[in-house]
């Protein structure tokens, strides 16, 4: 298919200039890009977190109504 697009000319440039650095046409490397986008937008379904909890009885007796800082303050003293 023949197109025309309409990019900025800084964007032009260093596309032209990237092109020949890797010694391909600047139709293989808008097509590449192209492509890299679509698969970048291709989602794979919805994410699901695995349960990772471990078996337990919740806090220790001492903080079971304690607030963070008494929490944080027993983290970092021995």
């Amino acid at each position: 298919m023949k197109t025309t697009i309409e990019i900025s000319d800084d964007l032009g440039k260093a596309a032209k200039d990237h092109a020949a650095r890797e010694q391909i046409t600047l139709r293989t490397l808008i097509e590449r890009g192209i492509r890299m986008v679509i698969r970048a937008d291709r989602r794979p379904g919805q994410f699901k977190l695995r349960d990772a909890s471990v078996d337990g009885n919740g806090l220790q007796a001492p903080f079971h109504d304690a607030d963070w800082a008494k929490i944080r303050e027993a983290i970092y003293t021995k």
